[in-house]
This record gives C-alpha cells, sequence and structure tokens, in this order.
C-alpha cells in the first residue's frame, strides 16, 4: 500500500468548494506548527464586533489564496506561457505562505507588538528557516516572495494590485462579514490573466472584470475593513498593549502567556529576529488567544486605565469616533482629554489613553504602484485608468484620506 497517497488532501472551502492539496510537500508545509497557528489568528482582526460572522481564519485566507494561484497557472500555461514545474511549486508556496508571519488579530496590532518590523518581514524570515529545515527546498519560492526571480509575473501573482491574495480576501471577507458590495468575479478575472513582456495583463475583454474589482476594493475598505466602529476597537486595543507595555517596563506584575511576556518586555528591532532564532521561535507562538487570554485578565488588575480599557473591550464597550473629510470639524482633542480629566479624576497622560486621534486612508487602486495592465486586442498594453470607459477609474485612483477621534461614550460632560 503506498501510504504517501494519504497526503494528497481535500479541503472543504466555503467559497471554492473542494480544494485539493497539489502535492505532498505543500501537504507538509500546511501541516507545520507555523502554517497551523494561522488557525488561531483572524483574517479581519476586530471587525467581528462588527460584522458577526468575521471570524474566519488566515487559515482559511491562505488555502483560498493557494487554490487560486493552481488556477491561474492552469490558465497562464493554456496560454502558452512557459511555467516549469517547480517554478508552479514555487509560486504555489509563496502564496500559501505570503501570511504567515502575521501577528495577532492580524492588522490590528502590526506595530505594536513589534515596531519597525512587518509582517512581510516576518514571514521571509519565517520561509527562510523553513527553507534550513527542508533542505532548500523554498528557495525559489523565497526569490519570487521578494521579486528577485527573474519572471517577474510570478511575483505579481503574489503581490501586486491584481494577485491572488487580493482576489480571494475580497470575495472571503464579503461572504463572511455579508457584505455584498466587497463580491467580484474571480473566476472570470483569472480566466482573462496573461503575460505580455514579462508583466502580469488582463485581456480586453476582462475590463468590466477588472473595474468591478477596483470599485469592490473602494467599497469593501469603507464599509467593512475601515469601518469606523472597527477602527475604535483597533484603537482601543493597541491602547491596551501600549499601556500593559508600560506597565511592564516599569517592573510591575502583569500576566501574559510566556510567548507574549517577551514582547511586553523588550522591544526587538529586525536585527534581533535575525540574530536571536529563539525570538522568531516565541513570535510563531503568539496568535489571538494569548492577547485576548491577557486582556481578559487584564479587566481585573489594579491598575485602573489597564482594567478599564480592557473590561470596554471585553465588554465591547467601545469608544465613540467621530469620522471627518476634514480635520478641523472634529471635536477638540485637547478639550476632551481635559474634560476626560476632569471627570475621571485622571492625569493628562492617563487622559491621553481615552482619547484617540488620527487618520485612514482609501486608496482602491493606485496608478503610482504596479499598475494594472490591459492587453487591448490590437496588442498594444495600457493601464486600466485610462482603457476604462464604464466608469473613471483616474477618480478611484485617488486617494481618499479621513480624519477619527475616539473618546469615551458615557464622557457626559457637553461638548
Amino acid at each position: 500500500m503506498n501510504h504517501q497517497l494519504n497526503k494528497r488532501k481535500i479541503i472543504n472551502d466555503p467559497i471554492y468548494g473542494f480544494v485539493t492539496l497539489p502535492d505532498d510537500f505543500i501537504y507538509e508545509l500546511i501541516n507545520h506548527p507555523y502554517f497551523q497557528r494561522l488557525r488561531r489568528i483572524k483574517q479581519l482582526g476586530l471587525t467581528n464586533l462588527v460584522y458577526p460572522g468575521a471570524l474566519h481564519t488566515r487559515f482559511h485566507h491562505a488555502i483560498g489564496a493557494m487554490y487560486l494561484m493552481t488556477e491561474a497557472i492552469k490558465v497562464l500555461q493554456s496560454k502558452q506561457i512557459e511555467i516549469t514545474e517547480d517554478e508552479v511549486r514555487a509560486v504555489t508556496i509563496a502564496i500559501l505562505l505570503h501570511d504567515i508571519g502575521h501577528g495577532p488579530f492580524s492588522h490590528a496590532l502590526e506595530h505594536t507588538i513589534v515596531k519597525g518590523v512587518s509582517h512581510e518581514d516576518i514571514s521571509d524570515l519565517l520561509m527562510q528557516r523553513l527553507n534550513s529545515w527542508y533542505d532548500g527546498k523554498l528557495t525559489l519560492a523565497i526569490k519570487i516572495f521578494n521579486n528577485q526571480y527573474k519572471k517577474k509575473f510570478l511575483h505579481q501573482l503574489v503581490s501586486s494590485q491584481l494577485d491572488m491574495d487580493r482576489l480571494d480576501y475580497l470575495r472571503r471577507d464579503s461572504f463572511f462579514t455579508g457584505v455584498s458590495e466587497g463580491v467580484i468575479s474571480s473566476d472570470r478575472i483569472i480566466k482573462m490573466l496573461n503575460v505580455k513582456n514579462d508583466e502580469l495583463v488582463i485581456e480586453e475583454k476582462g475590463i468590466y472584470s477588472i473595474e468591478k474589482f477596483i470599485i469592490a476594493r473602494r467599497l469593501m475598505y469603507w464599509q467593512v475593513y475601515l469601518h469606523k466602529t472597527v477602527v475604535s476597537a483597533e484603537n482601543l486595543l493597541v491602547n491596551i498593549l501600549v499601556r500593559a507595555k508600560q506597565l511592564a517596563a516599569k517592573g510591575i506584575e502583569l500576566f501574559a502567556t510566556p510567548a507574549l511576556s517577551v514582547f511586553l518586555k523588550n522591544n526587538f528591532s529586525k536585527k534581533d529576529f535575525v540574530s536571536k532564532p529563539e525570538l522568531l521561535d516565541s513570535f510563531a507562538s503568539l496568535d489571538d488567544y494569548d492577547i485576548f487570554t491577557s486582556v481578559k485578565v487584564w479587566a481585573q488588575h489594579k491598575d485602573k486605565i489597564l482594567s478599564t480599557l480592557c473590561n470596554n473591550l471585553v465588554n465591547r464597550k467601545l469608544f465613540r469616533i467621530e469620522l471627518k473629510r476634514e480635520k478641523a470639524e472634529l471635536s477638540s482633542k485637547k478639550e476632551l482629554i481635559e474634560k476626560c480629566m476632569k471627570q475621571y479624576k485622571l492625569s493628562k497622560k492617563e487622559a491621553s489613553f481615552f482619547v484617540v486621534s488620527g487618520e485612514i486612508e482609501n486608496s482602491a487602486y493606485r496608478t503610482d504602484n504596479l499598475k494594472i495592465n490591459i492587453l487591448m486586442n490590437n496588442g498594444k498594453v495600457i493601464d486600466i485608468a485610462e482603457a476604462g470607459d464604464q466608469l473613471n477609474v483616474e477618480v478611484l485612483s485617488k486617494t481618499v484620506k479621513k480624519y477619527f477621534i475616539c473618546y469615551p461614550k458615557d464622557l457626559t460632560i457637553k461638548i
């Protein structure tokens, strides 16, 4: 009996149906603890506080992106684009592991637990670690991931303005939030893929699907990713971690799981991750459960600031948030802090944990980035912003910036 056949597993995905794992090695990577950890990291962080169904994980997303990659490769090969078996495996591994470096609650705590180190940096380091364990089997995948391989279109399939990552998360996040505006025709878009001069392009008949894709991104950012209540919740969680790190730096006793404790008590740089292998392992054991378990315990902490913030998050007593196009239209941060100080008997420094301001940006399509190119029927390649005729993509390509300020809902002094 050939036991290797047992590795050809099928995963039942709610978006695409039955997904067959491409080969035995990918099955091994999926079973590795680094990848299994993605089951414990929610794709949309705290978005479930607004859309209760948004409980899907980075694991779901990675499997979905891998499936779309296998479909895209089949389409390109059917159009006589040369992609070798080694390149097929490598680009599939690259998309499978592209998010392996995400920390707890995905983007919400991106620069809070570790500052100056992106999830892409951690993904690269984890892939390098896996590569050493698997005798160089990920070398080509890492080159493609870092855009260091000669066939640039393979990297574009992994990371660009029209990659398998975006095609999956728009459909998946739309499905689990119930926000229908994010529904896109990913299968249609993939069928229209082609390569011209080593650049990924979309055939002219796929223009309308791309226009819909760009509109869907714009709407999903405002309705889901940058929903004002999500912004409020994420800033609350960030301030919880900031306060916890302050207390830990002072030597104040603070419950934390072993992995989280390492990052509460220290501020690490990318160099630290490279030079200290054990640090990478500590990060690779961190997930949503470490954070939220600690938050629940901290809700009983003797520090008034930390316990109040944690109770607010656990019981969904989120900050009120004002979201405006002009910064000047927001309530005065200085006045809100002063009122917070007076009402809750806090110092100015303490009150700043309850009054948070900032800005958010929505860029559905960026003409200054790697563009989405349309292959016209006459063989000419032009930017979608020029090719589109049903809507003004140039308008959608403009970055929209909004300003926000958050403060307690029970701030009873009239503003």
